[in-house]
């Protein structure tokens, strides 16, 4: 298949012949949901906590009479029916949240990324993807002048003026192939992908 190769202005240039086991895969929408909720769950720290009956910090002293009151009978203010008690099933801070994904698995999801993304329009090719310093204003002009403001650049070499210069660029991110995720390739709008950087995905997808 051929996907449109743009220029500096952002102008479709030319075709450019990409690889169909990379971005010529059906969608598989499934597949596609599993991956980014996976993703998203290993992602997580597991750092919340909560105390149950034994963590509160209350009196054990019994709060009324066990008879005559009317009320049911209660033990200690720790309770986890009471207002400040302790949690009967608490969440822990060592709680695991992560899901195994099988590498044939991901690999087809994000081909089926990849592809639907062509399909949509949303996926373009550039030569390379490069600045002289690190600017950020020089990165937002060369955005500016491509009419891209949500983007997702795989590039296939990010050096450290490229880095510096985007760092702090709101809706902008540049990664190397192995960095491309799931999340980010579904959010952006657009996603620029450099030719070399299409070679890698190959080598890692096909």
């Amino acid at each position: 298949m051929q996907l449109e190769l743009l220029n500096d202005q952002g102008q479709a240039a030319s075709k450019v012949d990409a690889p169909e086991t990379v971005f010529g895969r059906e969608y598989n929408e499934a597949l596609i949901h599993q991956i980014v909720v996976a993703y998203q769950a290993n992602a997580r720290q597991g750092t919340r906590a909560q105390k149950d009956r034994e963590q509160v910090h209350h009196s054990t002293k019994k709060p009324f009479k066990q008879k005559g009151t009317g009320r049911a009978r209660a033990g200690m203010t720790s309770s986890p029916l009471w207002r400040g008690g302790g949690r009967i099933f608490p969440n822990m801070p060592d709680e695991n949240f992560t899901q195994k994904i099988n590498k044939k698995m991901y690999r087809a999801g994000m081909t089926s990324i990849f592809s639907q993304l062509a399909r949509e329009g949303r996926l373009a090719v550039v030569d390379s993807f490069k600045v002289d310093t690190p600017k950020t204003k020089q990165l937002a002009a060369k955005f500016k002048a491509m009419s891209l403001d949500n983007v997702l650049v795989i590039a296939d070499e990010v050096d450290e003026n490229l880095y510096l210069a985007s760092r702090n660029l709101i809706n902008i991110l540049i990664v190397e192939p192995r960095y491309a995720d799931p999340v980010s390739l579904v959010n952006f709008k657009k996603v620029l992908v450099t030719k070399g950087a299409m070679d890698k995905l190959k080598e890692m997808f096909a």
